[in-house]
């Protein structure tokens, strides 16, 4: 499993615009919950879809006006 963590620009505390709303909606749609905060959001996905859902969150952000977007992955520990 990866740690998707994204950050949408331009930023305006407590109105999330379509940008961000957008991109959130998308990662939904693959129906991974997401952690939605107040300076970046994250999901946990399988590494085989991590590709997948990152194309769509950067496409519905700039689809959206986002001006930048910054993507971070990380693998998560395997659970024992």
């Amino acid at each position: 499993m990866l740690l998707l963590e994204f950050t949408i620009e331009p930023f305006v505390e407590g109105r999330p615009g379509p940008h961000v709303l957008s991109a959130i909606e998308a990662a939904q749609a693959f129906g991974y919950e997401i952690d939605f905060g107040p300076f970046g959001s994250s999901c946990s996905v399988p590494a085989t879809q991590a590709a997948e859902v990152a194309r769509a969150v950067l496409d519905a952000a700039f689809a959206n006006g986002a001006t930048h977007v910054t993507l971070h992955a990380e693998r998560l520990p395997e659970a024992s």
